[in-house]
C-alpha cells in the first residue's frame, strides 16, 4: 500500500472541505456543519493550525486538522478527522492520527483534545488507543449548541 501524508498549504483548502464532506456523507448525522465545510473554513484553520492530507497512491483518501486553543498555544484541538468511503475499513485513520501526534510532539504541545459526537460514540476506542482519555470537566469550544455536548477526550503529550 502506497500511503503518504503530507502537510497541508492553503492551496488545499477546497480539496480538504471537498474531502470532510465526502468523509462524513452517509457516516456523521446530518444535523453536523462538517456537512457544510467550505474552502474558507478550512482555509481559516489552516491560518492558525494545520492539517494533513493522506494520499493512497495519488488519490487523496482522507485529511485531518487540528487548531491552537485560543488560551493556551500549547493546546491543539483534533478537528475534522475523516476517510474517503472508498477508502475505509483499511485503517488509515490510525495513520493520520500517528503523524499528528509526531507533529504535535515536534512542536512541544502539551496537551491534545478531540470531541466526539455521541452518535458516533464507538469512536472512543479508537482515540483511547492512542492515549486519549474521556474528560467530562472539558468542554469542546466549537460545539454545535442544537446537539448534546460532545464526548471530550484529551491526551497529555509526554516530552
Amino acid at each position: 500500500m502506497n500511503l503518504v501524508i503530507r502537510e497541508a498549504t492553503s492551496e488545499d483548502a477546497s480539496l480538504i472541505a471537498e474531502l470532510t464532506r465526502h468523509s462524513w456523507a452517509n457516516k456523521v448525522a446530518p444535523s453536523s456543519s462538517g456537512h457544510r465545510e467550505a474552502p474558507d473554513d478550512v482555509q481559516e484553520d489552516l491560518q492558525h493550525g494545520g492539517a494533513f492530507i493522506l494520499l493512497r497512491g495519488e488519490t487523496p483518501a482522507g485529511s485531518v486538522r487540528w487548531l491552537p486553543l485560543d488560551t493556551e498555544s500549547d493546546v491543539w484541538e483534533i478537528r475534522r478527522m475523516g476517510i474517503a468511503p472508498a477508502f475505509r475499513g483499511e485503517r488509515l485513520s490510525q495513520h493520520l492520527m500517528e503523524a499528528l501526534i509526531h507533529r504535535a510532539q515536534s512542536a512541544d504541545v502539551r496537551e491534545l483534545r478531540l470531541a466526539v459526537r455521541t452518535d458516533q460514540a464507538q469512536l472512543v476506542d479508537l482515540y483511547a488507543a492512542f492515549g486519549f482519555e474521556i474528560a467530562p470537566e472539558l468542554e469542546y469550544t466549537r460545539a454545535n449548541p442544537l446537539e448534546a455536548p460532545p464526548i471530550v477526550m484529551r491526551r497529555i503529550m509526554r516530552h
